[in-house]
């Protein structure tokens, strides 16, 4: 019998309002480096959107977000960032059914 499978996991977090100043200072909080991501996830892209600014990660897994989720960016954004985005994300999240690079 061959193990499950991971199901890739994404989120995507609109910011109402929110600017790229915002998101590189949220950024530069919650990710390793600019050269690398949080362990597991796979994918990131932010940029404008209609009334605000939107980022897409690609988690190997959910547990992989949870964990990112639980242990980085709530404490991080409970902390405060200093020029960071100044309200909670609308926040989609969708188990990944076809993911191509």
């Amino acid at each position: 019998m061959q193990p499950a499978k991971k199901t890739a996991y994404a989120i995507i977090h609109h910011f109402p309002g929110g600017t790229k100043t915002q998101y590189e200072a949220s950024i530069t909080a919650v990710h390793p480096s600019r050269d690398s991501l949080p362990k597991g996830q796979i994918f990131h892209a932010a940029g404008p959107a209609a009334g605000g600014w939107t980022v897409v990660a690609v988690h190997d897994s959910k547990a992989s977000w949870v964990r990112f989720r639980d242990s980085i960016l709530l404490p991080r954004m409970k902390q405060g960032i200093k020029g960071g985005f100044k309200t909670p994300p609308q926040e989609t999240a969708i188990a990944v059914h076809n993911l191509q690079s």
